[in-house]
């Protein structure tokens, strides 16, 4: 029973860890961006290690970082990405694929940077690491792979698809800059 309890949260946090990722990924599916297993895997295997260590830095003391600069940081990417999708659309960019290498890696340091305040403040709360990461894992591939198929089905709605991702973004991040 307590296995399936820390399971239970660890896909919460991975949940609360990739709403940003299925957002950000339906941007990209509308605008084009493809996605290669070996994309999302890296994807995936890059922002878990993130996570994974921050856990782990969390659990060593939580003191490492001062409180917030992490979920500051995170958020600063975060805005930066929706405000990027919201210009692009603006441009008349919306149409137009986005060179899948620039767009991908800038998602992947985006969800790193993110996830690294979260795990340093659920590593301090005692959360199992390893679990928590491999749930991480998991629920980034499925949150790639489901808001870029999400995205790619809103090509008749891509003028669209793209600002209000970018809204989003734009507004997960800014909160949390500010929370």
């Amino acid at each position: 029973m307590e296995y399936c309890s820390a399971l239970g949260a660890g896909l919460l946090f991975a949940l609360a860890c990739n709403l940003d990722t299925a957002l950000a990924a339906v941007g990209q599916g509308a605008r084009g961006g493809k996605l290669q297993v070996g994309k999302a895997l890296l994807i995936a295997l890059a922002t878990s290690l993130v996570t994974l260590l921050s856990l782990t830095l969390g659990t060593a003391g939580g003191e490492l970082l001062p409180t917030g600069l992490s979920d500051q940081l995170g958020g600063l990417a975060l805005t930066g990405l929706g405000l990027w999708y919201i210009l692009e659309a603006l441009r008349g960019k919306g149409e137009e694929p986005l060179p899948s290498e620039k767009g991908w890696l800038a998602l992947s340091a985006a969800l790193g940077v993110n996830n690294a305040g979260v795990g340093v403040a659920a590593g301090v709360t005692g959360a199992p690491v390893f679990l928590f990461s491999a749930c991480n894992f998991a629920v980034t591939l499925l949150s790639l792979w489901a808001g870029r198929l999400l995205g790619e089905r809103l090509t008749r709605l891509s003028a669209l698809a793209l600002p209000v991702s970018g809204i989003l973004l734009t507004l997960l991040g800014l909160w949390q800059i500010l929370g």
